[in-house]
């Protein structure tokens, strides 16, 4: 396994580019099992969960390629088989069961593995599907499911859920008659999935709101897409550039979809301004303390949760972030405190009180968004800081050391 070593204290200058966004790439890569002909994404971050999901689509009857940042498919003889192997690995690869149905009638799924920050239950995936007529038993750890055409179906979601959101979406598209999707998750990969599906001939209206309809269609066919910026790399970013005491120009940066984050980084301190083809950001004197909620969408996004505690950790006075999304994603507190943060938690409330100076020491990544607190909070610590476990990085970040080198991070991977 591999490790990152940072030696922090050096402020970040210069120009990042944002990669293809990884929760928005994951659901369309699932959608391209609906295509009868081919299908060709640009901008697709080469992650480890991307080529997770090509091999399974290799597996479920799809000939796929990937090089550079493109990404093809093209379905040539259906299975409808996920096996354990590899969707213990990924939670999305559950995104196949909708696709499945709705092209062949049956699915054999294993139930999701990926991080362990919540239980993330898939019953409200379900429950959505039964209503659109498939029938499901649960059995050795897969869920079987069996279906005719499904038909539309007027759904109401308990919660905004964004995978059952994008399942539903990815069946109703082939189901007969009209799908109603109501209190749906409204995130932007929610959106650039219904996009991705309606330049493939789908017939979705509502995108960006809590409540979707799509009119069922007899076939979708291949095209071309480009997947959006990832939001949450970009947030990570300007986090960077402000615990750093630097100034970064951060490219192809959806800012509008980053709303939430870049109200809380103003109310911290840090200048942002958006221009053509990037966002400038850099601190304007002593970053401080705030309180946060994680909501989903378009509220403060949980996935930007740890790299704004690490932000926190060297804040004046005192913040607070309460997780109102996963039930245990606090496990990056006590390996911020082994770099000197003073966190107290109390349930699902961190409060954390900001320190003159982070201090560099071997640490543990828990999980992909911790993993990235990490680095933040060990390019603020003075001297050096290892990072272990950093597989839960390369599951949502391209080339992240590099891209901190090109900027002046002193950061560097090493074979554990």
């Amino acid at each position: 396994m591999d490790k990152l070593i940072v030696e922090g204290g050096v402020p970040l200058h210069g120009r990042i580019t944002v990669s293809g966004s990884k929760n928005a790439a994951l659901p369309i890569l699932m959608a391209c099992l609906l295509a009868e002909g081919p299908v060709a994404l640009s901008n697709v971050p080469r992650l480890r969960d991307i080529h997770t999901s090509l091999r399974l689509l290799d597996i479920l009857g799809c000939e796929t390629e990937f090089s550079g940042n493109e990404a093809t498919s093209c379905v040539t003889n259906l299975s409808p088989e996920a096996p354990y192997d590899l969707v213990k690995t990924m939670r999305a690869s559950v995104l196949c069961l909708g696709p499945l149905l709705a092209r062949l009638g049956e699915a054999r799924v294993a139930l999701p593995g990926g991080c362990a920050i919540g239980a993330r239950p898939v019953d409200l995936h379900l429950k959505g599907l039964e209503r659109m007529g498939a029938e499901f038993e649960l059995t050795e750890g897969y869920i079987l499911g069996k279906s005719g055409r499904l038909k539309g179906a007027h759904i109401t979601f308990d919660f905004p859920t964004v995978g059952g959101t994008e399942n539903l979406l990815m069946a109703a598209s082939l189901a007969e008659g009209e799908t109603i999707l109501e209190n749906a998750a409204r995130e932007p990969e929610v959106t650039d999935l219904a996009n991705f599906l309606n330049a493939m001939g789908a017939k979705i209206t509502g995108q960006g709101t809590s409540v979707l309809r799509v009119q069922g269609v007899e076939k979708l066919t291949g095209c071309s897409y480009r997947v959006m910026p990832d939001r949450i790399e970009a947030g990570t970013y300007l986090v960077a550039a402000a615990i750093t005491g630097g100034e970064l120009e951060v490219a192809d940066c959806p800012f509008q979809e980053l709303d939430a984050v870049s109200y809380k980084l103003r109310e911290m301190g840090v200048w942002l301004e958006e221009r053509d083809d990037h966002v400038l950001v850099r601190p304007e004197g002593r970053i401080r303390g705030v309180d946060v909620v994680t909501q989903p969408y378009p509220g403060f996004p949980t996935d930007m949760q740890a790299q704004l505690m690490a932000l926190m950790c060297v804040a004046d006075g005192t913040g607070s972030i309460e997780e109102k999304i996963f039930e245990n994603r606090f496990m990056h507190v006590q390996e911020l405190a082994r770099l000197g943060a003073n966190i107290t938690l109390k349930g699902r409330m961190g409060i954390v009180r900001g320190v003159d100076q982070l201090v560099g020491a071997q640490v543990m990544a828990s999980d992909l968004r911790a993993s990235a607190s990490l680095v933040l909070a060990g390019l603020a610590a003075s001297g050096r800081t290892e990072i272990s476990r950093i597989y839960h990085l390369d599951r949502g970040y391209e080339g992240i050391e590099d891209k901190l080198s090109g900027v002046g991070a002193r950061i560097w991977r090493e074979k554990e």
